[in-house]
């Protein structure tokens, strides 16, 4: 049972836990009980903030799994951004919007080579909005499989987040799963599915990164449900 309730904290976040907490106590010195409760639950929410569950990750051929914990927000076919290089033709996109209160850490969808990151920097827009894709501070990735097969998915900075976090270079090998980085606080992850590709996820559904199915490559399957 503490197993499972003791969750690890990522070690990026311990300092923004322990700038809360001090500023907590100073409060508490203080005697100021009207500030002293609104940071204690600060302090309490940058705890969950930064958890890092493990997760159990699907190892079947071709599954390409939800890089974020979150809500499905839009199930479009879209351009995908120049700076993925996957070409001018509309491909399925798949938008997953993270709360402050979801798990923040994104994970690669596939196994594979990163083959290019790419940072763009601007606005801190509503990351419900669909101009966020163009609009906000961005991370491109494009994930290139073992069977050429190229993934690209991108990290969304939104009105609350301000910060987006790469753990990965260019020419590194990830597999399923695996952290890549991390957008605090509040934000968009959207995927770009390879050609002849359909989801797997409707919209209104919660994925969680690492072990959600959100399609098989070059699988267009019919599946009851919502998307918009």
């Amino acid at each position: 049972m503490l197993a499972n309730f003791f969750v690890p904290i990522l070690d990026d976040g311990w300092r923004f836990i322990a700038i809360f907490a001090a500023i907590t106590f100073v409060a508490a010195l203080t005697g100021a009980a009207w500030l002293f409760w609104p940071l204690f639950v600060l302090t309490l929410w940058s705890i969950y903030f930064f958890r890092d569950p493990p997760r159990g990750v699907p190892q079947e051929d071709r599954l390409l799994i939800a890089p974020a914990d979150g809500l499905v927000q839009m199930v479009v076919d879209a351009v995908p951004p120049a700076e993925l290089g996957l070409g001018e033709q509309p491909l399925k996109r798949v938008s997953i919007f993270l709360s402050v209160f979801d798990v923040h850490i994104n994970r690669s969808p596939i196994s594979g080579r990163i083959r290019r990151i790419a940072y763009v920097p601007g606005k801190f827009l509503n990351a419900d909005l669909d101009k966020a894709s163009e609009d906000n501070e961005r991370q491109h990735f494009i994930v290139e499989g073992a069977d050429g097969v190229k993934l690209g998915f991108t990290q969304i900075a939104g009105l609350v987040a301000r910060r987006i976090v790469p753990w990965v270079k260019v020419g590194d090998r990830v597999v399923p799963g695996q952290r890549v980085g991390l957008i605090r606080f509040g934000s968009r992850v959207d995927v770009y599915l390879p050609v002849g590709t359909s989801s797997q996820v409707l919209l209104g559904q919660r994925t969680v990164a690492g072990e959600t199915i959100i399609a098989r490559a070059g699988a267009s399957e019919l599946i009851e449900g919502v998307a918009q």
